[in-house]
């Protein structure tokens, strides 16, 4: 991931929403630069995401979600998760997809 992201803005992303409750993805992935990478590097950012190789991050990926970016970051909660995957599921299918016009969508939408 750090081939991407910078790894100093990993580290400070993540001790920002060390806190259970604390987790807001715009605010996290803002953090990261994510607004200012391509699409190409955003699709890489959520391949190392998607741990299943679906094509799409699902509920239970995105409870670790931060682990992602660092093996002793913290698991969301529940409601964390929840809210995440609320706000960036577009077709209310309970997953999170990025192929196609969804990636522009994805891209705006999320970060």
């Amino acid at each position: 991931m750090s081939s991407i992201l910078n790894a100093d803005d990993i580290k400070k992303a993540l001790d920002a929403f060390a806190a259970a409750e604390s987790f807001d993805h715009k605010k996290f992935f803002d953090m990261l630069g994510l607004k200012s990478k391509s699409s190409d590097d955003v699709k890489k950012v959520f391949t190392a995401l998607d741990a299943d190789n679906s094509g799409f991050i699902e509920e239970e990926e995105l409870k670790f979600v931060l682990k992602s970016f660092s093996k002793n970051a913290r698991d969301l909660t529940d409601k964390e998760t929840k809210a995440f995957i609320k706000a960036a599921d577009m077709d209310g299918d309970g997953k999170i997809g990025i192929e196609g016009k969804e990636r522009t969508l994805v891209h705006s939408h999320l970060w």
